[in-house]
């Protein structure tokens, strides 16, 4: 198995020395960053997973992640001491998938980074050979969206859209269940695969109204994935 290359963007040198000492003991290759301007100078199409502090000097991690979502769609964690739900809402809505809060315990950054990187091996098609005894007809449509399960591929009125994988696998399931209700609880264990948390209904909501935006028509007024209030969300074919 090839190694997978994690990039470290943090200006404290104690943290990321930790960090790499964990990680390199996975065996994972580790790239170091001590801000974000040298963070995207070293991100590259070999970058696998991109651990990102917020309070650096020169450019914030936020505006950070929303670079790299220009160029990528590997998966960010944000390791940051900025512990309000709105500081994690500012993280999830720049691109980042996943928010840890220091002091951190390094057993679940590993497990963190484990599941984003097993996610996106899939999402990124590596999988497959694991998968082929699925039955996969290839495509998922209705009407102006469509999906191509094969490639990772959505189309919405026949144009190609960028989804990070997250968004990917939140579209995937709800159009392959259209009409069933997914609690927030259910949608997070499905796609994030960590077990739910009372800050996790925060983190499904931001990724939804990040997907509503790429595939609705009107955002606040959504037609496909709706909100059902007090159970959940679902993909509606009725229109």
């Amino acid at each position: 198995m090839n190694i997978q290359n994690i990039l470290v963007i943090e200006d404290d040198p104690d943290i990321r020395e930790g960090v790499r000492i964990l990680m390199e003991g996975e065996n994972f290759h580790v790239e170091e960053a001590v801000d974000g301007f040298e963070g995207l100078r070293k991100l590259s199409a070999d970058t696998h997973l991109v651990i990102l502090d917020v309070m650096m000097p020169g450019i914030s991690g936020y505006k950070t992640c929303e670079e790299i979502r220009k160029k990528s769609n590997i998966p960010v964690l944000f390791l940051t001491a900025k512990d309000k739900e709105s500081d994690k809402l500012l993280g999830l809505m720049s691109g980042g998938d996943d928010y840890l809060v220091k002091p951190f315990s390094y057993a679940e950054l590993l497990a963190r980074v484990k599941a984003l990187l097993r996610r996106h091996l899939i999402y990124d098609g590596a999988g497959k050979q694991n998968q082929e005894k699925k039955k996969d007809t290839g495509w998922v449509e209705w009407k102006n969206i469509r999906v191509n399960t094969q490639k990772n591929l959505v189309y919405l009125n026949e144009n190609e859209i960028n989804l990070t994988e997250i968004e990917y696998k939140i579209l995937v399931l709800l159009m392959q269940n259209s009409g069933k209700i997914f609690s927030v609880q259910n949608l997070y264990e499905s796609v994030w695969e960590l077990p739910y948390l009372y800050t996790s209904g925060n983190t499904v909501m931001v990724h939804i109204r990040r997907l509503r935006k790429k595939i609705e028509q009107n955002p606040q007024n959504p037609k496909r994935i709706v909100s059902v209030w007090g159970k959940g969300y679902r993909f509606e074919k009725n229109d």
